[in-house]
């Protein structure tokens, strides 16, 4: 009788060692997997931060060429009375003296202000998509954060109980 107890109680150990080995198969898989999963996300990642960074400086690139056209067509097109910097024709032809200036032509007011409001609705379009883009990274960044910090957390729990359940399942074997 006291064989049949101790051979009866070596059956059930040897049947929870089997099932914890098991189990630890079972988590180490899911491990493989999730390190694998997480290796897919950072690659993805870093090829969304890429696009992002020569986006942003196309965008950029572009936004500084229409503010500096900007900035030229407004000198070129402003009154004579709004541009502070340029010297009178008697002042400098006296500093100078130079030839009579030829004669100049005459700026069609007009399509300046068409060329320029064409401009700032560049620049405005130029900006836009900048702040968009910017956003969808920042958006981006903190959701792959959160993913990986939940991804580190089930890792750490996994492997705890690989660690436990192997060190039962080896004293089950004893």
């Amino acid at each position: 009788e006291d064989v049949a107890k101790l051979t009866s109680k070596i059956d059930q150990a040897s049947a929870k060692s089997a099932e914890l080995k098991k189990e630890v198969a079972e988590l180490q898989n899911q491990l493989a997997a999730l390190a694998k999963e997480q290796a897919e996300l950072d690659t993805i990642r870093q090829e969304t931060h890429a696009d992002f960074v020569t986006a942003k400086a196309d965008l950029e690139l572009g936004l500084s060429g229409v503010r500096k056209a900007l900035q030229v067509l407004r000198e070129y097109y402003a009154s004579d009375s709004d541009a502070a910097l340029v010297q009178g024709e008697a002042k400098f032809g006296a500093l100078m003296q130079q030839p009579a200036l030829p004669e100049k032509h005459s700026q069609a007011a007009g399509a300046g202000s068409s060329l320029i409001g064409i401009l700032e609705v560049c620049e405005s379009d130029f900006a836009t998509n900048l702040a968009k883009e910017e956003q969808e990274e920042a958006d981006a960044q903190e959701e792959y954060d959160k993913i990986t910090q939940e991804n580190k957390i089930e890792k750490t729990n996994m492997e705890q109980d690989v660690k436990y359940k192997t060190k039962e399942s080896k004293s089950l074997d004893k």
